[in-house]
C-alpha cells in the first residue's frame, strides 16, 4: 500500500488507553519511528488492511505496536490528516478513527513502528508538544473513560 502520494485517502485507526496509577490518571503515548510523524508523540495505531474491520484493525495494530491485547470500547472521534509537500501536492492523506480501548493483557513495549511507548500523566501532556487536535481527542476520550 503506497502511503506517499496516495490515489485516495488511507483509513487508519488509533487507540486511546488510560490507566490509573497512584491516584494519577495516565494515557498511553508512543513516539513514532517513521514519517510523516517520525519522532513525534502520538497515540498508537495504524492502517486498516483490506477486508479488516475497524475494531479488528485496532486490536491488531495495538498488539503489533505496543504488545497489548485491547478491547475497543467506543469511537471517540474521526480526524483527517492531509499533509502537502512543498509544492502543494498531497503527500499524505489519512482518515483516522480513534477508539477508546481497555487493556485486556500485557504491558506496553515499543515494537514495529514505535521508538517509545510510555504512560504519561495527563497533567504532563503540555511538555510533549502534542498537536492541539490530539490533546482535544485525549480530553474527549478521558471524559468518556471517567463516565464509564
Amino acid at each position: 500500500m503506497k502511503r506517499t502520494y496516495p490515489k485516495c485517502p488511507l483509513i487508519g485507526v488509533g487507540s486511546i488507553i488510560f490507566k490509573q496509577n497512584k491516584k494519577q490518571n495516565k494515557v498511553l503515548l508512543i513516539k513514532r519511528a517513521h514519517p510523516p510523524s517520525e519522532g513525534k508523540w502520538s497515540i498508537p495505531g495504524g492502517l486498516v488492511e483490506i477486508g479488516e474491520t475497524l475494531r479488528a484493525a485496532v486490536i491488531r495494530e495495538i498488539e503489533e505496536e505496543v504488545g497489548l491485547k485491547v478491547r475497543p470500547e467506543k469511537i471517540v472521534d474521526v480526524i483527517e490528516r492531509i499533509i502537502p509537500d512543498s509544492s502543494g501536492k498531497i503527500m499524505y492523506h489519512y482518515v483516522i478513527v480513534d477508539f477508546l480501548c481497555t487493556i485486556l493483557a500485557g504491558s506496553p513495549v515499543a515494537n514495529s513502528d514505535v521508538k517509545e511507548a510510555v504512560f504519561y500523566s495527563l497533567n504532563q501532556l503540555n511538555r510533549l508538544e502534542l498537536s492541539p487536535e490530539l490533546v482535544n481527542i485525549i480530553k474527549k476520550a478521558y471524559k468518556i473513560w471517567k463516565d464509564q
